[in-house]
């Protein structure tokens, strides 16, 4: 397929495209650097997919500006469009600038680097045992719904200090919110929205050592509707990325046969395919989330004031450019863009939880289930069509049942 690279390609045709390899290397020789988008009906963008672009455009934030109120697209955009929700500008760290994104990003990184990592592992083995227990006995699971897609929500939500009963309910809401499309995921952002601020109220009132009373007490002198955008910020941008990375890892240790050493006991090989995963398949694919302060030359484009700039992170990973012909190895790298880069890139404690949170459920499932095997052939294992995340639809997989 030949496309002028002037020509807008459709976030339609990305968000049904599932192998992403393909897709990637074919924008990449059509296209170059800067790509360009079309997310609605004459509304337009562009797509960062060249390496060293987004690292540029990552760390000008003078330039590349985050607060989505810049946007010159929003009379355009259609009001039942799911953009609308997605970038409408919120009282948070996500779209904050310049001085107020300092404070803000300083407050949830203290907030979030006091979680004792030790009590952290705790949790995250204790969650872990009791969504295996449901499920140890059958010979069977998936492990996508059952376990992956489950157990960061529980654990932040422990992090945030509800109990079980309410972390349950959290999690429910997180789980619609993530993989339904009709009127029921408002009704879960209304109930999460909700439990938060009562939360809130509660803490303020008796604090206590958890991330929502440290941000009560943060000097930044949070409201009550700014600590409930910033808490669904944290959540929104640490739930769904760490359930795909536990089930992309999952899904590479068990279609892979250089891993299989992880299942007689080689832990080492548990990070490893999590850091390759970040490079091959990143739960994060792609961010709606820059907007030119003024007209600017990227990549040989020309980008107005007011235009959105996209975020390619998986793309940007497999840049032919930085990768070579060589990709072997790379899991070793830590230069990915998983994470972001720059002042707005995921907070450095944040990055410490999720990955201490994948690699403990990784290690306790292998643990607790040692001779797992995927259910299906390799190649029937299929990936969400979505232009954002990357995941399995599903992973089923067989083990000897064992009692809980």
């Amino acid at each position: 397929m030949t496309v002028n690279n002037t020509q807008p390609l459709p976030l339609s045709d990305i968000a049904s495209t599932t192998d992403l390899a393909a897709l990637h290397a074919w924008m990449h020789h059509e296209y170059g650097p800067v790509v360009p988008v079309q997310l609605e009906e004459g509304v337009f963008a562009w797509m960062v997919i060249g390496y060293r672009e987004l690292h540029h455009v990552l760390g000008s934030p003078a330039v590349y500006a985050r607060s989505s109120t810049r946007w010159n697209g929003w009379e355009r955009l259609p009001k039942e469009s799911p953009l609308q929700m997605a970038l409408a500008p919120m009282p948070s760290m996500l779209f904050a600038e310049g001085e107020d994104h300092r404070r803000r990003s300083t407050a949830v990184h203290n907030a979030l680097e006091a979680v004792d990592p030790h009590e952290l592992r705790t949790f995250v083995t204790r969650f872990a045992d009791r969504l295996i227990d449901g499920f140890c006995g059958d010979g069977r699971a998936e492990l996508r719904t059952r376990y992956a897609g489950r157990l960061p929500s529980l654990v932040l939500g422990r992090i945030y200090g509800f109990d079980d009963a309410e972390i349950e309910v959290l999690a429910k809401a997180m789980s619609v919110i993530f993989d339904s499309t009709g009127p029921e995921v408002f009704e879960a952002y209304t109930e999460l929205t909700a439990r938060f601020g009562a939360a809130i109220v509660d803490r303020r009132a008796r604090p206590g050592a958890d991330v929502i009373s440290r941000l009560a007490a943060d000097p930044i002198g949070y409201t009550d509707e700014q600590l409930i955008a910033e808490l669904m910020g944290i959540l929104g941008g640490g739930d769904r990325t760490t359930s795909e990375w536990i089930g992309n890892a999952l899904r590479l240790m068990l279609t892979e046969e250089r891993f299989s050493a992880s299942f007689s006991g080689a832990r080492s090989s548990v990070r490893d395919a999590l850091a390759e995963v970040l490079w091959e398949d990143s739960p994060s694919q792609l961010n709606p989330g820059r907007f030119a302060a003024h007209d600017v030359e990227l990549g040989g484009r020309h980008i107005r004031e007011g235009d959105m700039v996209m975020l390619g992170y998986g793309a940007a990973n497999r840049d032919p450019r930085v990768r070579g012909s060589q990709p072997q190895g790379m899991g070793a790298n830590h230069a990915h863009l998983s994470f972001s880069h720059g002042k707005h890139a995921c907070p450095h404690a944040a990055q410490g939880i999720a990955e201490l949170i994948a690699t403990t459920g990784i290690e306790v499932l292998l643990d607790r289930l040692p001779d797992i095997e995927l259910a299906i052939d390799a190649d029937q294992v299929r990936w969400r069509p979505s232009p954002w995340a990357r995941g399995v639809v599903s992973l089923p997989v067989t083990f000897t049942p064992m009692s809980p």
